[in-house]
């Protein structure tokens, strides 16, 4: 049963009409939901399989009600990152069965609280993480995962919050213990993560960041990382003529040779952290190829060889971290750093783009070829472009509907709004 009176309610559907810039609507249906009889339905991304982006509709589903601990939000905005692409391909291990509604963080107002929870308020502006179902108008999520958001930070900034810089500060702070004086080398430097990972550098005296990515990206990003290098170049060779002993961190998010590469890096007592395989995604869907390409171009590490190098190997999962070993105490902790770190202005998320739920095909395909600056958001209340609107179809919950002839999209025009 959810704690919610029928003064208190009504107050809260105002405020997110009030958000929403819309006059309270007759009827209840305001707040962007449906009724249909006595249930109501709200619209939803839904993955009807794995594959391509035309596995991807807009549906509607019925909304979720909080249960036991969980939070019932009002969503705003939802975070888009590369690990949502590997999902819809089905390129990890143990997938869900679909269709699924995809997405892991999210941000928006507190509508309703479950039975024992306790420190929140209807009408609290938030940032969540969930375990799929983000991209929906209305999530529910257990209490432990969802933290209050500052007055001054938006809500497509608090969707680029919780996955990049939570990332960034366990890997640099809890696992390779960033100290003064010591070098980082970031792989996608210009992505959510990576300037995540350069602001969070900037917090610790005399740190040096070395960053790959794209030439395209150097022009916007080269004041935030120390050297800067093309990632197709031979990185390995720029770092030693900079730094003949190598780094002390490696955070790499892309896997194959790469993995070899980085631990060559390593300085005695450097740590190489692992968080990512983005060079299994090469194509639309999922390849066999390119996933035994990559795990064959992993270098086979030999514990010995470790010993005697003085060097340090780790993987880092946050979404494991969170769902499957329990560990929710310890990120609250570190999103409160974060939020500290926030308010004295020395981080700031980097949204790169803002896209409708319509439109997430497309910003899907810009993620995929890797052209954002920063973090993807989706704006549940962001009104798509004509040709988004007639180029997206509403479906069933079970996503069944005829799936897009190849070729149809090709040439057209994706305008988002760009930060």
């Amino acid at each position: 049963m959810a704690k919610e009176g029928v003064e208190k309610a009504e107050e809260t559907e105002q405020m997110i009409e009030k958000e929403a810039g819309k006059e309270p609507a007759e009827g209840g249906g305001g707040d962007g939901s449906h009724r249909l009889g006595d249930a109501q339905e709200m619209r939803a991304v839904v993955l009807a399989g794995f594959g391509g982006l035309n596995k991807l509709r807009l549906s509607r589903k019925a909304m979720p009600e909080p249960q036991d601990g969980e939070l019932k939000i009002r969503v705003k905005a939802c975070g888009l990152n590369f690990i949502d692409l590997m999902v819809r391909q089905g390129n990890i291990d143990n997938p869900p069965k679909t269709p699924l509604v995809p997405g892991f963080e999210c941000s928006g107002i507190v509508e309703a609280l479950g039975d024992s929870v306790k420190g929140y308020e209807i009408g609290d502006r938030v940032m969540a993480f969930v375990n799929y179902n983000a991209w929906a108008e209305v999530v529910c999520t257990p209490a432990e995962f969802v933290y209050k958001i500052p007055d001054d930070m938006s809500f497509s900034e608090a969707a680029a919050f919780p996955m990049n810089f939570v990332t960034a500060y366990v890997m640099l702070f809890e696992v390779a213990n960033l100290r003064e004086g010591m070098s980082v080398l970031v792989h996608s430097a210009g992505g959510g993560v990576g300037q995540a990972v350069a602001q969070l550098c900037s917090t610790v005296p005399n740190v040096t960041v070395f960053g790959t990515a794209s030439t395209f990206k150097h022009e916007a990003i080269k004041d935030s990382v120390t050297h800067l290098f093309d990632r197709n170049a031979d990185y390995v060779q720029e770092v030693k003529r900079i730094s003949a002993e190598g780094v002390d961190i490696v955070l790499d998010c892309l896997c194959g040779d790469n993995t070899g590469k980085g631990l060559s890096l390593l300085k005695p007592l450097g740590t190489y952290i692992l968080y990512g395989s983005s060079n299994m995604v090469t194509g639309e869907t999922k390849s066999f190829f390119s996933f035994a390409k990559s795990w064959w171009q992993v270098e086979k590490v030999n514990p010995i060889k470790l010993y005697e190098e003085n060097k340090v190997i780790a993987g880092f999962s946050l979404l494991n971290l969170l769902f499957k070993q329990g560990r929710a105490g310890l990120i609250r902790a570190v999103v409160e750093k974060l939020i500290g770190l926030y308010n004295q202005k020395k981080i700031k998320p980097v949204v790169d783009s803002l896209w409708a739920l319509e439109e997430v095909k497309e910003a899907m395909q810009r993620i995929h070829d890797r052209g954002n600056i920063g973090k993807l958001i989706l704006d549940v209340e962001k009104t798509p472009t004509p040709l988004m609107a007639n180029d997206s179809t509403e479906t069933s919950e079970a996503g069944e509907e005829e799936e897009d002839h190849e070729g149809d999209s090709e040439n057209k025009e994706r305008m988002p709004f760009i930060q």
